[in-house]
């Protein structure tokens, strides 16, 4: 073998050769969304292993997708298509949430159940640009900001969707402080949004553990295709709020959450894969998930400011944009559009009522959905 076949070799052997247009996109794509998590802090935890993954998929001859031996194939079999990768992330949500101010103020349930708007009115476009039941159901579950149960949901009626669905969930997530303050303000008074209101009632903690155990009945009895989603996020609520597993607590808090989200991340950024990912498609998805996501927020401020009306101007309608699931984002993105209104105005523990109620809200209509059109 003379030197120039030796080298010509070694050349064809590299990803190289096989680098595509569609590849150099995706991975431009890939940069921008780590630039996203580095530059601008927008949801590091979960756009840093997006880019990182959309990246790696993206390099030719790379093996990831192996069948034998990738180990993006391995995460997606037995990570993301058992589900096991969301419902522990629903475990360690649990842990992590306080349902406090919703139990303190029960009607803000209702914000996060009107925040749900985006869901159905997504659903409907999909519908009309002739998307099947089960896709339209799975990019309208965007709309709930609720990145776990748009999986839960993605995975039982539409898993090849996977890729965009996920990109356009979890950056419309990360770009609540871009994309509610605009509407929130546009849809609210200068009046409505400096409104102060009352500091929330003490919960009991058998309040707080009766909560979860009772949600977690109701609900499941109501949705069961949900259970395992529910179960778990009520679970890791109940050993929160016991208060004598402390070692179970802080296990799901911070190990078993931060590793199935980082392992759940990168393979969500692995599907985007230039030659399923780069189609007009995915551009319709991307835009259903912003309208989904827009609705959510309108829904949630239209039914705050009757409240507002109907207690005598004791609510602020700025914490019904926090019923998107996007927790606690949506809650802090209320509080910084009060306070630049009212420097005394602290909004944050309210926004969490409707906040967290938003969580239960998504997930009861992904089970719905699942219901509905999984057969």
């Amino acid at each position: 073998m003379d030197v120039a076949e030796f080298f010509k070799q070694i050349f064809y052997s590299t990803g190289l050769i096989n680098l595509t247009l569609g590849n150099i996109i995706m991975i431009i794509i890939g940069l921008v969304l780590i630039y996203l998590a580095i530059a601008k802090k927008f949801e590091p935890l979960l756009l840093l292993p997006i880019g990182i993954g959309c990246i790696l998929v993206n390099l030719p001859l790379s093996g990831f997708y192996d069948p034998n031996t990738g180990l993006f194939n391995w995460f997606y079999q037995y990570g993301v298509l058992t589900t096991i990768f969301p419902v522990l992330i629903f475990l360690g949500l649990g842990a992590l949430t306080d349902f406090g101010p919703l139990i303190a103020n029960p009607i803000t349930i209702f914000l996060g159940g009107a925040a749900q708007l985006g869901i159905f009115v997504s659903f409907f476009f999909a519908m009309l640009l002739k998307f099947p039941l089960k896709e339209a159901a799975s990019i309208a579950i965007i709309g709930g900001a609720d990145g776990p149960a748009t999986i839960f949901t993605t995975i039982k009626l539409a898993p090849h969707l996977m890729g965009p669905i996920m990109l356009a969930a979890y950056s419309y997530m990360a770009l609540v402080p871009i994309i509610q303050p605009p509407f929130m303000k546009l849809l609210t008074t200068k009046k409505e949004r400096q409104v102060v209101m009352t500091q929330l009632r003490p919960v009991s903690k058998l309040e707080k553990i009766l909560f979860p155990i009772i949600t977690e009945i109701v609900i499941i009895l109501f949705v069961p295709s949900i259970g395992p989603l529910f179960g778990m996020l009520m679970l890791g609520n109940l050993i929160r709020e016991s208060g004598v597993v402390e070692r179970f607590s802080k296990s799901t808090q911070n190990e078993i959450i931060n590793v199935c989200t980082l392992f759940l991340a990168l393979t969500i950024g692995s599907t985007m894969k230039a030659e399923s990912f780069l189609t007009i498609k995915t551009l319709e998805i991307v835009g259903l998930g912003l309208v989904a996501f827009i609705f959510g927020t309108i829904g949630g401020l239209l039914l705050g400011k009757l409240f507002c009306f109907l207690s005598g101007g004791k609510i602020n309608p700025l914490i019904g944009s926090a019923g998107v699931a996007a927790v606690p984002m949506a809650a802090r993105v209320t509080q910084d559009v009060a306070r630049k209104e009212n420097l005394n105005n602290y909004l944050l523990m309210h926004a969490m009522g409707p906040n967290v109620a938003g969580l239960i809200g998504s997930a009861a209509v992904a089970g719905l959905f699942i219901t509905l059109f999984a057969g």
